[in-house]
């Protein structure tokens, strides 16, 4: 229709996603032409038919923002991630599966990743004897981790569930076990058949059903191919193995298409991306092809000649400016070098850095530095780097945003006290109470009231050590200890104070209503008791934090879904108390699980410092002006640590069947190095800092790969 398939390339913030934008206004312009001139299409839809993906959900909303932009909001194109594309259409045509693998007839639930590392935890605890542990050294989260890890890599990559074994005894011929991974086999088998019994769906088990069944499917082919007319794609290096069948599908029926392509990219290596082989789709196809340039506005200039500092040790021939850039701060005259781009910091212990470095950013921020124009990028973020930088900031009366914060539920405590606030209303949970929770408990409820000061800490443990009745076993009358018995239990109550006393009555009177109104039935679900203890205790004075909201979003999106598994597997199993849940869900977020983000994700800029690792801030396509990259000296830098699942590189299409050896192992993480390098380097605009500290942590002398860079710096 005028319109011809087009595979654009470059590298970070080359202008790909501006290109594509360009592709679908020029798709929409089509799509309104031909629905002037034919008449057929005048009936139809509004929506132009195009299939819009996105490699991660914050690109997503930022792309659909973009064609919103595009088309000033006259059609409402729906875009998703490549994933979230094989969910829906899974849900969609779930007749056509049940129809063909003989399934029970139920809507189909997915599974969040806490509730599916739980349950198959259960489904997989009676094989696993404690005398004859399959896997020596590690533990039984670890191995339940790796099983389901090694099930999604081949769902995502287009294989089949019954090459897994001889995948890993080729890759892996020092197994740790005889027969392990055959039976590591037969537990994904098992866990496959069971959640498919009961409707419950996992990424690994939807990539499966729609590579395996649904695409294959005759039906599903022609409802695909006359729902959409053009596909857009962007980051397709970011995509797994069988985002290409299905892009192998539309383009070789004669659906046009417009790919984005980064060949410096591949974040998600290692993680169930596949970029060499999405980079492969041009191939053998009268694909136009546009290549982009790298940007060398900022400091996209040093990127070649650091990468070959790095990497050989030596400046080389691509010098350009970056003399220039490395110039001392100051001149022989003593003036600033308005040249100097890039800059150190280097001290001998961590902690010195890390207040330097937090020092420095005061100092930028009472320049007229915008704080959102700083971030903060390390290799490996510990708690106790996090914490401090965030105290440190705080205290500078500078704000602090940390990116796509991965730590346990359990962390907030905020969350804490709703965990143990649940634990006093139902029944038979004295053993998840002690009284520090009931204190910490106080402390958080009552300082949300309106028109009344919090119980501070030295009342409330007082409170909690004279008024708190722990019970372990629920009583045979059914009452519901444990209990908090009224201020006046205990002598010289009068001690507490008037405001503390106001604002423990006030607790105490709402946690024995609700255990009323639960005994009386009227309360059916633990969300309903969540949901009035946030807007009671948290939500009244209307001024939480964005992170606490967040925190709280979370929980609640998290216990409705939990909730939601339970009523499914009611229709399977034994139904058990509704405490008996409640329980459970207290131990799953007390174990230090790390759920799932809320949604919908906020977009926008976030008015703080930005904190995060390198994957975090690379997979977020995020730009700043100031850059300040900590523990430049560690070797984190060059290895992939997390963002690499076990096995992974047996499980990419370009894998030879052969063991990956030490030297395979240093090739991909010079590899990797070389891409962080080139990508960081892309989104700085004015200023880089390199943090150094001669010790690290642990007291060891650090020798990372980017010494050279350091010292390059005068």
């Amino acid at each position: 229709m005028g319109f011809e398939s087009v595979w654009i390339s470059g590298p970070s913030r080359s202008g790909k996603t501006t290109e594509l934008l360009k592709c679908f206004r020029h798709c929409v312009d089509l799509w309104r032409a031909s629905k002037k001139t034919d008449p057929s299409l005048v009936n139809q839809n509004a929506e132009p038919p195009l299939l819009v993906l996105a490699a991660t959900g914050d690109n997503r909303l930022e792309l659909a923002q973009g064609m919103d932009e595009a088309t000033e909001r006259r059609y409402a194109v729906k875009s998703t991630t490549a994933l979230g594309f094989f969910q829906e259409e899974v849900s969609l045509f779930w007749p056509l599966l049940i129809e063909s693998l003989n399934l029970p007839a139920q809507y189909p639930l997915q599974l969040r990743p806490e509730t599916e590392q739980e349950l198959a935890t259960l489904v997989w605890h009676p094989h696993l004897d404690e005398e004859n542990w399959p896997w020596l050294g590690v533990n039984e989260y670890r191995l339940v981790r790796n099983t389901l890890d090694l099930m999604q890599l081949a769902a995502v990559a287009g294989i089949e569930a019954e090459q897994i074994p001889e995948i890993l005894r080729l890759g892996l011929p020092d197994e740790p076990s005889p027969g392990l991974w055959h039976f590591l086999a037969s537990l994904q088998s098992q866990w496959r058949q069971w959640c498919l019994q009961r409707g419950l769906l996992t990424y690994g088990i939807i990539c499966e059903l729609y590579w395996r069944h649904l695409l294959p499917n005759p039906i599903y082919q022609s409802h695909l191919l006359s729902r959409y007319r053009w596909v857009l794609a962007d980051d397709v290096d970011e995509y797994p193995a069988i985002a290409r069948h299905l892009f192998d599908f539309l383009l070789d029926r004669g659906v046009v298409g417009a790919f984005t392509f980064n060949p410096e990219g591949g974040v998600r290596l290692g993680l169930g991306a596949d970029p060499n082989y999405l980079g492969g789709l041009p191939v053998g196809r009268s694909l136009r092809t546009i290549e982009l340039s790298p940007p060398m506005q900022g400091l996209g200039a040093l990127r070649d000649g650091v990468v070959e500092l790095v990497m050989s040790g030596g400046w080389g021939n691509n010098l350009g400016s970056i003399p220039e850039y490395f110039a001392p701060e100051e001149s022989p005259a003593g003036e600033p070098n308005p040249e100097k781009k890039v800059f150190s910091i280097q001290t001998v212990s961590r902690g010195e850095m890390l207040r330097q470095m937090t020092g420095k950013i005061a100092e930028a921020v009472r320049q007229g530095v915008a704080p959102e124009d700083i971030a903060i990028v390390a290799a490996g973020l510990d708690e106790i780097a996090r914490y401090t930088i965030t105290q440190s900031l705080t205290g500078y009366g500078v704000p602090v945003y940390s990116l796509n914060d991965q730590r346990p539920l359990a962390s907030s405590p905020m969350i804490r006290a709703l965990l143990t606030m649940l634990a006093l209303v139902y029944p038979g949970l004295g053993r998840l109470v002690d009284r520090d929770a009931v204190a910490e408990m106080l402390v958080i409820l009552s300082g949300h009231l309106p028109n009344q000061e919090a119980i501070d800490p030295v009342r409330a443990g007082l409170l909690a050590d004279r008024c708190y009745v722990p019970a372990i076993e629920p009583s045979p009358q059914g009452s519901y200890p444990p209990q908090l018995l009224p201020v006046t239990a205990f002598p010289r109550w009068d001690r507490v104070g008037y405001s503390a006393t106001a604002a423990y009555n006030q607790i105490v009177q709402w946690l024995t209503e609700q255990r009323t109104q639960l005994k009386q039935h009227l309360i059916t679900n633990p969300l309903i008791v969540l949901d009035r203890a946030s807007q009671k205790f948290l939500l009244s004075d209307r001024n939480l934090p964005f992170d606490q909201l967040a925190a709280l979003r979370e929980l609640m999106e998290t216990a409705a879904h939990y909730w939601e598994v339970r009523q499914r597997l009611n229709h399977h199993e034994r139904q058990a108390p509704d405490y008996v849940t409640v329980g459970q869900f207290i131990k799953m977020l007390r174990q230090g699980t790390v759920t799932a983000n809320p949604f919908p994700v906020t977009t926008g800029v976030q008015k703080g410092v930005t904190i995060a690792n390198i994957y975090q801030y690379r997979v977020a396509r995020c730009h700043h002006s100031w850059h300040f990259w900590i523990d430049v000296g560690s070797p984190l830098w060059s290895q992939s640590g997390a963002a690499s699942l076990l096995g992974s590189q047996l499980f990419l299409r370009e894998w030879s069947g052969q063991p990956r050896t030490a030297e395979d192992e240093q090739q991909a993480d010079a590899e990797r190095l070389r891409r962080i390098l080139l990508d960081l380097l892309s989104r700085v605009g004015d200023r880089l800092y390199l943090c150094h500290s001669d010790l690290s942590t642990s007291g060891q002398e650090q020798t990372g790969p980017l010494l050279a860079f350091i010292n390059a710096i005068i």
